[in-house]
């Protein structure tokens, strides 16, 4: 699909790698400029020079569960190409463990990342893009939201409540030409899940964690993950 982004300034959490950075790219691609921002600063800075030199994005270090790094980081984006037209939340973490061997730190900095990050950037974008009566938000949730999904028991809670945060905020401001949308995606092959896969392989064994492997291919119809 190609679409006109020609002008628009789209901002991307989790830029540095996977789904973002492949957004990312399909943005630049449609003539958007980018603003990629994730926690990982040398990986964001290896991430921008993948890049075109025209289309080379502004990379801005960031960790979203914090407030006061977000509104810096918008306010330097704002500052540099002057807007954000679209925003793409996809930074997220992943905390494989079982809810009763997890502990109330384990929830926290899931929340913190996976939730309360996106609120935290929708705050700070949100009121230039009612300002300027345009604004498209898309923020990534999961499958696991939808059915939930064990060992993940409290990163398919935030995924959920993202879910109710995006329709909630769209009915507020969409009469201002701003819409929010979530995308919910099911098992992807990107570096965050990679690793997770690799430390359930470690502990399973190569056995079971094959069969395990197979289980979870047959619930989807092409017969691949994404």
């Amino acid at each position: 699909m190609n679409m006109n982004f020609s002008g628009k300034v789209a901002m991307i959490t989790g830029g540095a790698s996977g789904i973002g950075l492949a957004t990312a790219k399909m943005l630049a691609a449609d003539g958007a400029r980018l603003v990629l921002v994730d926690i990982n600063a040398d990986g964001l800075k290896q991430a921008c020079t993948t890049f075109p030199g025209p289309t080379a994005p502004v990379g801005l270090p960031c960790d979203i569960s914090q407030a006061d790094q977000v509104q810096s980081m918008v306010a330097e984006a704002t500052r540099r190409l002057g807007r954000v037209d679209i925003f793409i939340n996809s930074a997220a973490v992943l905390d494989d463990k079982l809810f009763l061997e997890s502990s109330m730190a384990d929830w926290d900095r899931t929340l913190k990342v996976c939730l309360y990050g996106p609120m935290l950037c929708l705050a700070a974008v949100l009121p230039g893009m009612v300002e300027r009566r345009y604004g498209r938000v898309v923020c990534l949730a999961s499958d696991s939201a939808r059915v939930g999904q064990a060992r993940l028991s409290y990163y398919a809670a935030a995924k959920a409540a993202v879910i109710a945060l995006v329709k909630s905020v769209a009915q507020e401001v969409g009469g201002s030409g701003v819409t929010l949308n979530v995308v919910s995606p099911g098992a992807t092959n990107t570096p965050l899940r990679m690793e997770r896969e690799k430390s359930l392989r470690a502990q399973m064994g190569d056995e079971k964690y094959e069969r395990r492997v197979s289980s979870v291919l047959k619930m989807y119809p092409l017969g691949r993950l994404g």
